[in-house]
């Protein structure tokens, strides 16, 4: 990486567009080597320690980093390798010219949004529980939900694992004897989405992630990929930065 002005750097990371990254600046919200700085212009390294609300932020090597958007298939595993020899998700995004970690994970029988990503630590930090990073599923279930149902829904269910706490669910309709719900979740458990109606002695026939810390599913067909632009990795970052 060459020496670059500081607003530069912000969006070079991923973070921000320059002229926003000019505001961040002007906020006193950015540090270079433990220093606050509010003026235009300074310029930074590629040993430079830079820090956003006191957060260390990494500019990856390439001054690029790589995050990617499947929209992930029924009937493929999101491990690398499986004993049974099933198809891996990491086959449909070789092509993506980086190493790709998951940002969690869906189940071998649940399709839709998966997000992948050269930085580790970003897929850590987007799937830790205290940064409530909204997930959205369109659900549908075998069985016809009423008001009263809903509401218990919306209250929340205790699992095995806790209580899932009050849920935003919203019933879209309902046709012969499924229903079909849109759910938003902030956390990651392990099928928790089909525990919960397995809680009220529902089966899911169908799940479809639709929306990760508002990178949107979209029209990308199953099974296809696409590099998220820069807005877009900056809107994910903001879910991960400390909250002002």
């Amino acid at each position: 990486m060459s020496i670059m002005r500081l607003q530069k750097w912000l969006s070079e990371a991923g973070l921000c567009s320059r002229r926003e990254g000019e505001r961040w600046i002007e906020a006193g919200r950015v540090s270079v080597d433990g220093e606050v700085v509010t003026r235009q212009g300074v310029q930074v390294g590629p040993e430079a320690v830079v820090t956003v609300d006191g957060q260390p932020i990494m500019l990856r090597k390439g001054n690029l980093r790589v995050v990617v958007a499947l929209y992930k298939p029924v009937g493929v595993i999101c491990s690398r390798t499986d004993p049974e020899g099933r198809p891996s998700v990491f086959r449909l995004v070789e092509g993506a010219g980086a190493r790709l970690v998951s940002v969690g994970r869906l189940d071998y029988n649940s399709e839709g949004l998966l997000l992948f990503t050269s930085d580790g630590d970003l897929a850590n930090r987007l799937t830790h529980p205290r940064n409530e990073v909204p997930r959205i599923y369109r659900v549908r279930v075998h069985g016809r939900i009423d008001a009263a149902m809903l509401t218990r829904l919306q209250a929340g269910v205790q699992l095995d694992d806790g209580h899932t706490g009050p849920l935003e669910v919203e019933l879209e309709r309902v046709v012969g004897a499924n229903s079909w719900l849109k759910l938003t979740l902030k956390e990651g458990r392990n099928r928790i989405i089909r525990r919960l109606f397995a809680a009220f002695d529902m089966d899911v026939a169908r799940l479809i992630r639709i929306s990760y810390g508002g990178i949107e599913l979209g029209e990308t067909p199953s099974g296809a990929w696409r590099y998220l632009s820069r807005v877009e990795v900056g809107g994910l970052m903001n879910w991960v930065l400390p909250r002002r």
